[in-house]
């Protein structure tokens, strides 16, 4: 199992600062506070669908039923996700109603935990995390391409020599700049992109489980159907919700952009939880779906079990179309990505704790353009350098559930210390909720480093490499940060 070293960050860090030569200085360039308010709750809520769901709605079935053995614990499976999905996006939406700013769980670790907490879950971000995402979505988009011939040629050699690259690299790079460049023109733009896509996926996915129950291949018996030789037991059970979990991943990027919505308090806690509902609905859908055409054992057999459902349905016609809605599922949930990863730096430059180069905002598109820029070359490295996607995925994961639970655990923080903020929403079934989430999010995390021990440690040393440049950004802006908007320090 291969990862990202810490050789693979050096390139990253030293475009990084080539760039932040190159672009004038703040003195020169005009930087605004915050970005404008323009994302109501449709299009809130889009993001939150459109980017949770992207490829494990088609894929992780499989991996689902080869863990646990049955259609049973698989909808268990299922249900637990999602349960304690909704859980954390519930003390997410108290949080970001409560503190409504760009940047989302830096702003609720820097006024819990302090600036170290904050700073590092920022370099995670916006050097691992995102990055990681976004390479990971574009070359699962190619690979989804494949399946069509006229795509065939993207799976073989463009240039060969000491950095060989494939035609897979080449277009996953391309797609990372054609949505940098749309996310450049304003969030106005991205998010009503986001909308549209968003409702032509829910539909597509949709006419996929229509056409399974419709069929005459489809049978009941196949949910009673079990395979024999599954991992099972608890350990396979967990298993099951890793993959789960992955698949609901993603909920937590709406906070970020909390600064860019309307009437926040309403409208955060709506998207948040309504989205999830909207997405575990579509989940156990398609699983039924899947489940109702496909024994036990051929959804274990299968790369692409929605595909070879469609395949038993319709034939060619029929897998061709799943294709073609995963290539679109996957292609909105990039948008979802790029829009909420360059919040961060840029939040955490306005608070004096990043370069100040990362606060810059077009004056034309009041959008966060250096953060935007360098987020697209970071991915633009991990992609020259690795060209598969399970590489880029379990980069991410481990990073990204260490801060979820920390970040969920600031509410328990802040209803101590802070109970005089005005809170518009208040996460219903506290403390117990958040308390089951965190610790649930502790036990994924263990399980998930014992599982991929060599990956975690890389994740780790890569939070920690945010340490020494931390260091850094204090020796250049030697003064205090700023105060933590809307509570002071």
């Amino acid at each position: 199992m291969r990862c990202v070293g810490l050789t693979t960050l050096e390139p990253c860090m030293l475009i990084s600062y080539i760039i932040m030569s190159q672009i004038p200085s703040t003195q020169t360039q005009p930087v605004m506070a915050n970005l404008p308010r323009v994302l109501g709750a449709s299009q809130a809520t889009a993001f939150v669908v459109g980017t949770v769901i992207g490829s494990g709605i088609f894929l992780v079935p499989r991996e689902m039923m080869q863990d646990v053995g049955s259609s049973a614990l698989v909808y268990l499976a299922w249900i637990v996700g999602g349960l304690l999905s909704l859980f954390g996006a519930m003390t997410m939406a108290e949080l970001g109603a409560m503190l409504p700013y760009a940047g989302g769980g830096f702003v609720y670790l820097r006024g819990a935990y302090g600036d170290t907490s904050a700073f590092l879950y920022m370099w995670t971000w916006f050097a691992v995390a995102k990055p990681a995402s976004a390479a990971a979505i574009t070359i699962g988009l190619a690979r989804t391409l494949e399946f069509f011939s006229a795509f065939s040629g993207l799976s073989h050699q463009a240039i060969g020599g000491p950095l060989p690259l494939l035609w897979s690299q080449i277009f996953a790079i391309a797609v990372v700049w054609f949505m940098t460049g749309l996310n450049y023109l304003g969030i106005k733009k991205a998010g009503d992109f986001q909308l549209v896509f968003t409702v032509l996926k829910g539909i597509l996915i949709l006419i996929v489980v229509a056409l399974c129950f419709a069929s005459a291949s489809g049978s009941l018996g196949n949910y009673s159907s079990m395979l024999p030789h599954a991992v099972g037991g608890f350990g396979g059970f967990m298993l099951a919700m890793i993959a789960t979990l992955w698949a609901y991943d993603g909920w937590p990027d709406l906070a970020i952009l909390a600064g860019e919505m309307k009437r926040p308090g309403r409208n955060m806690p709506i998207a948040l939880i309504g989205g999830l509902c909207i997405v575990g609905f579509l989940y156990m859908a398609t699983n039924a779906a899947i489940q109702y055409v496909l024994s036990a054992t051929q959804i274990a057999a299968s790369d692409q079990p929605a595909v070879a459902a469609l395949k038993v349905v319709a034939g060619p016609a029929g897998a061709s179309f799943v294709a073609a809605a995963m290539a679109i599922s996957i292609f909105v949930a990039l948008n979802g990505t790029v829009m909420s990863g360059a919040r961060v730096p840029f939040a955490a430059a306005r608070d004096r704790l990043f370069f100040r180069q990362f606060a810059r905002i077009s004056p034309r598109f009041q959008s966060p353009s250096t953060s935007l820029a360098i987020q697209g070359a970071l991915a633009t490295v991990l992609l020259l350098f690795l060209s598969q996607f399970q590489q880029h995925f379990e980069l991410a994961i481990f990073s990204e559930w260490v801060f979820y639970m920390l970040i969920a655990s600031t509410v328990f923080v802040y209803r101590r210390r802070r109970p005089d903020l005005p809170r518009p929403y208040k996460v219903w079934g506290y403390p117990l909720l958040p308390a089951i989430f965190v610790i649930c999010a502790a036990v994924v995390l263990v399980y998930s480093f014992l599982g991929n021990l060599k990956g975690s440690l890389i994740g780790t040393a890569l939070i920690l490499i945010g340490l020494p440049v931390l260091w850094l950004v204090r020796k250049i802006y030697p003064g205090p940060p700023a105060e933590l908007e809307g509570m002071g320090k």
